[in-house]
């Protein structure tokens, strides 16, 4: 599968670099949409930068998960306690994932300090291996965020044990096809997208599913989370020939393939 036909799988045109000016054609009538699971260390990180490409998924027939590794709980604002807040993150979760019709999972390590090793790498697998994804979205390494940054090699490691068919688990084995990175204000190093996802159909129902978390609103901290990635949504539409996109980056071994089939 190559940039143009994922963006297809997902429903939506893609540029195949992002220098690139021409669009990819919209999916053939009789594709099937698969499944995509986005990988996350805090919900809302997953439903800004993530949830867009999950709706877009469900709207076209395919199904989606959101996978958060924390609540998030502190990132509270001062006035409301760390543990009320976690619960509030799990409700606005819920409910997000509720209207773009994906479902949500948890595992819930404590925000700030997940940790990298076996153990979690494991326990992402056998989420791997129990929902079947053709397609994963996680954070990009470029970033200053601990937890960002664990996550991401999590997913590294969990794809890779949830693909080893003589590692006996609960669930057996399952290759996930390609491995996406989504477009963080936090994961910016070095982030070069080349795969453009047509949003348009589900970028209002995607606001309103944004709009479930105080932090969407503005209610925990000074970054405008609601006019950056809405405003995001439009100038990468505009690089990608549509009202609105969001961006991604592939694997680098993926692109290595790429070059090798053509």
């Amino acid at each position: 599968m190559n940039r143009r036909s994922f963006a297809q799988f997902l429903g939506g045109p893609a540029l195949l670099s992002s220098a690139a000016a021409a669009a990819a054609a919209p999916a053939p009538a009789n594709s099937t949409p698969g499944k995509i699971m986005a990988i996350t260390a805090h919900p809302g990180d997953g439903l800004f930068t993530m949830g867009a490409a999950l709706a877009n998924q469900v709207e076209r027939g395919g199904t989606a998960v959101l996978l958060s590794l924390s609540l998030g709980e502190k990132g509270a604002p001062k006035s409301i306690p760390v543990n009320e807040y976690g619960e509030m993150q799990k409700t606005a979760t819920q409910k997000a994932t509720n209207l773009i019709g994906a479902q949500n999972m948890f595992i819930l390590y404590p925000d700030a300090e997940i940790p990298f090793n076996d153990e979690s790498s494991m326990r992402v697998a056998d989420a791997i291996r129990e929902h079947k994804p053709e397609i994963v979205i996680t954070h990009w390494k470029g970033t200053w965020h601990k937890d960002h940054q664990n996550c991401h090699m999590i997913v590294h490691d969990a794809v890779f044990y949830a693909g080893l068919d003589t590692l006996p688990r609960k669930y057996p084995a399952h290759t996930v096809s390609k491995v996406f990175f989504a477009e963080n204000w936090e994961d910016a190093e070095n982030f070069v997208p080349d795969t453009y996802v047509d949003i348009e159909p589900v970028y209002r129902k995607w606001l309103q599913a944004c709009d479930f978390y105080p932090m969407w609103r503005g209610q925990t901290g000074f970054f405008r989370y609601n006019d950056y990635y809405s405003s995001l949504a439009v100038m990468r539409g505009c690089l990608s020939a549509c009202k609105t996109a969001v961006a991604l980056m592939s694997d680098t071994a993926q692109r290595a393939q790429h070059l090798q089939s053509l």
